[in-house]
């Protein structure tokens, strides 16, 4: 029973993670990453599509994005979104392909991004601890049924606990990272 739950809790955790890392990877940081498009939506035959299911999107250089559509007719929508996005880029289109180049962020732009980066952690750390709690009013719930003993709700709520530590130092290293990637000229 503590086992069932505390694995079903560290699956929940997990799918935080995951949130975490795609929210970190929409950030900005100073080297060039496809998903920083992954929100930009293109009017194509009456439909918002992400640019990742109309075109290929690559990486050939620290700061260059290049998107190579696969219906050419597509390639002004997507320069015109990529145009209209809050991102602050510059699409270049050669007719074939569209060129982004990335200029190098401020120091005052990189910190902002830093503390966008703990604010999306925050968020992930508290997403976790409130799957904690859920975690532990199941166990009271299970006490009250007298499904478990009062040593297996303490076992169980210990557990819980080791388990949340390990996710938010998991959440932690993660930030941390993401931050040192930014900072980073």
């Amino acid at each position: 029973m503590i086992e069932s739950i505390n694995q079903k809790l560290s699956g929940q955790m997990e799918k935080s993670i995951v949130s975490l890392k795609d929210e970190l990877g929409k950030l900005r940081s100073g080297r060039a990453n496809p998903t920083l498009l992954d929100t930009v939506l293109v009017e194509y035959y009456g439909n918002k599509t992400p640019i990742s299911q109309m075109a290929n999107v690559s990486v050939p250089e620290a700061r260059l994005i290049v998107v190579q559509p696969w219906d050419q007719s597509s390639l002004g929508d997507i320069e015109k979104a990529i145009q209209k996005s809050d991102l602050g880029l510059s699409p270049q289109n050669d007719g074939k392909i569209i060129r982004i180049p990335l200029p190098a962020l401020t120091e005052d732009r990189r910190k902002e991004i830093v503390k966008q980066a703990s604010k999306v952690g925050e968020d992930a750390r508290i997403a976790i601890r409130n799957i904690r709690r859920s975690g532990l009013d199941e166990v009271k719930q299970a006490l009250k049924d007298k499904e478990i003993t009062e040593d297996d709700q303490k076992r169980a709520q210990d557990l819980i606990q080791k388990t949340t530590d390990g996710f938010i130092a998991k959440v932690d290293q993660i930030v941390e990272e993401k931050s040192k990637e930014i900072m980073a000229v």
